[in-house]
């Protein structure tokens, strides 16, 4: 006799699906609570979306600008970069000019300094060239005086020999007095009668007198010269002191 094996079925055990009602209350009230409590949540975050897509948009807004402003910033940069650019090149020329103009002018200067000490030397060298061409007529009368033959003479002749000779040395001493004059070489008022000065006068001696007052001159021994307003030589004379005894 037979058995008939019995296999299990492949029927699989499926368990009741889960009831996604099971947190649904089942008081009215309640309900109507949980329902207000979904209606404000899912309002909540509607609201907090629309704030973070409100502050995405600031800041996208705000860099929209921030990224204008650096531009405009960089152009204005640029701008002033390039005026202080040419402001450099305007000033490096006026630079070079100023050199330029100060390398001339000390040359300048230096040739004009040389020029003057050159002029120095010679006005030193040759101060008294005029003078000594003044001179030369006077050299030139003394020349002819001594040219002169004295043969001796006796009587009248000697006489008017003697005369020409004088009067040819006065008229010499008359010309040497000029070209003195004309170069501000002037004698020193010194002669009997003028009152002692001793800024121009040098007394070498004193002697009583009847004829001169008390400290003036009674003989000039040495005249005396100064040059315009410098003494070259004090005139020597001899002045009077009174004749009362004290």
């Amino acid at each position: 006799m037979s058995r008939k094996s019995t296999k299990p079925s492949d029927q699989r055990h499926q368990e009741p699906p889960e009831n996604t009602h099971k947190n649904i209350p089942e008081d009215p009230n309640t309900l109507e609570q949980a329902a207000d409590e979904l209606v404000d949540e899912s309002t909540s975050e509607k609201v907090n979306g629309d704030e973070n897509n409100e502050s995405s948009i600031g800041v996208y807004g705000d860099d929209c600008m921030d990224a204008g402003d650096r531009a405009t910033q960089d152009a204005k940069a640029d701008d002033s970069r390039e005026g202080l650019m040419e402001k450099l090149v305007v000033a490096h020329s006026q630079i070079d000019e100023l050199k330029d103009g100060y390398i001339r002018a000390k040359a300048e200067m230096e040739n004009i300094r040389r020029r003057s000490q050159n002029e120095m030397i010679s006005a030193r060298k040759y101060a008294i060239e005029g003078f000594a061409q003044e001179l030369l007529s006077v050299v030139d009368s003394l020349d002819q005086a001594t040219r002169v033959e004295m043969d001796k003479p006796n009587g009248e002749a000697a006489i008017n020999m003697k005369e020409n000779m004088k009067q040819g040395l006065e008229l010499t001493l008359k010309q040497f007095d000029k070209v003195m004059e004309k170069f501000g070489v002037i004698a020193v008022e010194a002669e009997p009668g003028v009152k002692f000065n001793p800024e121009v006068h040098q007394a070498i001696s004193v002697v009583a007198s009847d004829e001169v007052e008390p400290e003036h001159i009674v003989n000039v021994m040495q005249k005396g010269f100064s040059l315009k307003d410098r003494l070259l030589r004090p005139a020597m004379v001899v002045i009077a002191k009174s004749s009362e005894k004290e």
